[in-house]
C-alpha cells in the first residue's frame, strides 16, 4: 500500500440527465488530473447524471456494475487511476428500487460501492420519494489505503464516520450535493469529523445551478487535525490537489487520542435513547 497518495477533488457541475457529457467531462477531468500526478480523483454526488433528476430518475438508474461503470472503468485502467463518482443505481431485484449511490474503481476495475444511508426529505430535497436507504458501510481496502465513502447528509451523523474510522479506514471521502445555504454547516461537520476520527476526510461537492438549486462547491482536504490541506474555488468548477501522508494519523493520533478515549458502554446508551425519541 502507498503511504503517501495525491487526491484531486474534481468540482464540476453537470448536465442533468446527460450522461454521455458528464461522462465526457469526467474522462477530460481524470486527464488533468494525471497530469498532476494523481492517484485518485472523486467526483461530487449523482455526478454521472446530475442531482435533480426527479423523476427522470427511474429511467436514468443503471444497475451496478453497469454500462456506465464499465465505460469509466476503462478510463480508470488507462489511467492508471483511482476514481470515486455518484451515480442513481437500479437494483437487480426490483426495477423501482433506486440507491444514491457512490461508486469506486480502481486501474483494475471496479472495487466497490456504497448506498446513502441519510436520505434528506425536508425544505428543499426529496430523496426518500425515489431511493431506498443503504444498510452497509464497508471499507474498501485499496493500492492507495483504506477507503469508506459517504454521501452529502451522512456527514450529519458522526456515527457513520465512526463506525468506518473502528472498522479500519484510513481516508473518508464525502461525494456532495449541498445548496448554498448549506455551506457554513458543511465547513464545520467536515472538520469535525476529520479531528474526532483523526482521520484525513475528503468533501467533493457539486457546483452550478439545477433546476433552481445553486451549489456553492468549496470542495476540501482535511486533515486528521482540522487543518485544511486544499480547497477549491466557490460557485465555478475547479480541480484542487491535495497530498496525504498517512504517517500523520499516528502522529495526530498521539495528540488528539479520541479513539483511545472512547467509551463503547454508551453507544447501548444511544441506541436506546434514540429508539425512544
Amino acid at each position: 500500500m502507498l503511504k503517501k497518495i495525491n487526491a484531486v477533488l474534481a468540482q464540476i457541475s453537470c448536465k442533468i440527465g446527460d450522461k454521455k457529457h458528464n461522462i465526457n467531462k469526467m474522462k477530460q477531468k481524470v486527464k488533468e488530473a494525471k497530469k498532476r500526478d494523481a492517484n485518485i480523483i472523486i467526483f461530487p454526488e449523482l455526478s454521472l447524471t446530475g442531482y435533480s433528476t426527479r423523476d427522470l430518475a427511474y429511467e436514468l438508474a443503471e444497475p451496478i456494475p453497469g454500462p456506465s461503470v464499465k465505460l469509466l472503468e476503462e478510463t480508470a485502467k488507462k489511467q492508471n487511476i483511482h476514481m470515486i463518482f455518484g451515480m442513481l443505481e437500479r437494483s437487480e431485484k426490483a426495477r423501482a428500487v433506486l440507491y444514491n449511490t457512490a461508486v469506486l474503481l480502481s486501474p483494475k476495475g471496479f472495487i466497490g460501492k456504497y448506498r446513502k444511508m441519510h436520505l434528506p426529505t425536508h425544505s428543499v430535497f426529496e430523496e426518500k420519494r425515489y431511493f431506498r436507504l443503504g444498510y452497509q458501510a464497508p471499507v474498501l481496502e485499496t493500492e492507495i489505503g483504506k477507503l469508506g465513502l459517504i454521501i452529502c447528509y451522512d456527514v450529519f451523523f458522526p456515527e457513520i464516520s465512526r463506525l468506518l474510522r473502528l472498522k479500519g479506514a484510513q481516508f473518508i471521502i464525502c461525494i456532495s450535493a449541498s445548496p448554498a445555504r448549506r455551506r457554513k454547516f458543511f465547513e464545520v461537520l467536515t472538520a469535525a469529523r476529520a479531528i474526532e476520527n483523526t482521520v484525513f476526510l475528503a468533501y467533493v461537492n457539486l457546483v452550478g445551478v439545477e433546476n433552481g438549486l445553486q451549489f456553492w462547491g468549496g470542495s476540501r482536504l482535511v486533515a486528521p487535525n482540522g487543518s485544511i490541506i486544499t480547497q477549491a474555488k466557490y460557485d465555478e468548477e475547479d480541480l484542487a490537489t491535495g497530498s496525504i501522508d498517512y504517517a500523520d494519523l499516528e502522529r495526530t493520533e498521539a495528540f488528539v487520542p479520541t479513539l483511545r478515549d472512547l467509551r463503547p458502554e454508551l453507544f447501548n446508551s444511544l441506541k436506546e435513547q434514540a429508539e425512544n425519541l
